[in-house]
């Protein structure tokens, strides 16, 4: 009957040991199961950790290709519709030292560049200009032909203009508020009873427009001597 006691006594440092080396809370009667719950939950972690470079690739191709998109060129073409509405001038009133005079405007872009558009398209335009790629931001250069009626001072009749004008917008890209800045050339003729006399000054130039750039007012200052004078122009543009 000792040798059982023994045994038992035996077998009592013995489990305290094997407790010990399976761990305290198993010892002191946790649910076996708290271990496996634990290791369980550290397998998706062991999985991610351990997934090769094609599962991680895989994982960040939607995010790659929302950043690669391409963006797709606009179709712009000269065409006669348009060319016909170009043929529409802006009016304006010319305030000098002889007085205020009526005259009328045209306008022709032969190349902008556009910084305000997205990278991914050419920021070139010839002739044919969206309203968002020159009211987002553009730098032109323009050829603006006018007419200013009256006779005895000059400008009279035909006028060129030819210049460099920026634009910046102002409100939701340009769309609904942008402006201008710019300088240019002033050619016109003077006619007398006996000659006839070839101007040419400087102008310098501010400008606001609203609707896309459809409709704006254009204020012109030319401070030379021959050619001094304000002009306020009404900005009719169609696209």
């Amino acid at each position: 009957m000792r040798r059982p006691a023994r045994i038992s006594r035996g077998r009592g440092p013995a489990l305290a040991v094997c407790a010990a080396a399976l761990g305290w809370p198993l010892a002191a009667g946790a649910a076996p199961e708290g271990p496996r719950e634990a290791v369980a939950s550290e397998r998706p972690r062991e999985v991610a950790a351990s997934a090769g470079p094609r599962e991680v690739a895989a994982s960040e191709r939607p995010r790659e290709v929302a950043v690669s998109g391409s963006a797709t060129e606009p179709d712009i073409r000269l065409t006669l519709p348009w060319l016909l509405l170009q043929l529409v001038p802006s009016p304006e009133l010319w305030i000098g030292p002889s007085g205020t005079r009526f005259g009328l405007r045209w306008q022709v872009t032969p190349l902008l560049y556009s910084f305000g558009i997205n990278r991914k398209l050419s920021p070139w335009r010839a002739f044919v200009v969206e309203p968002l790629t020159r009211h987002a931001g553009s730098i032109e250069l323009f050829g603006s032909p006018g007419y200013v009626a009256g006779s005895g001072a000059a400008p009279e009749g035909w006028t060129l203009r030819g210049g460099v004008r920026a634009y910046f917008p102002l409100l939701d890209h340009g769309e609904t508020l942008s402006c201008s800045l710019g300088g240019s050339a002033l050619y016109a003729r003077a006619h007398t009873q006996a000659h006839t006399y070839d101007r040419l000054a400087a102008s310098y130039e501010a400008g606001i427009y609203t609707l896309f750039g459809g409709l704006g007012a254009q204020v012109t200052v030319t401070p030379t001597a021959a050619l001094r004078s304000t002009t306020i122009t009404l900005s009719l543009r169609y696209f």
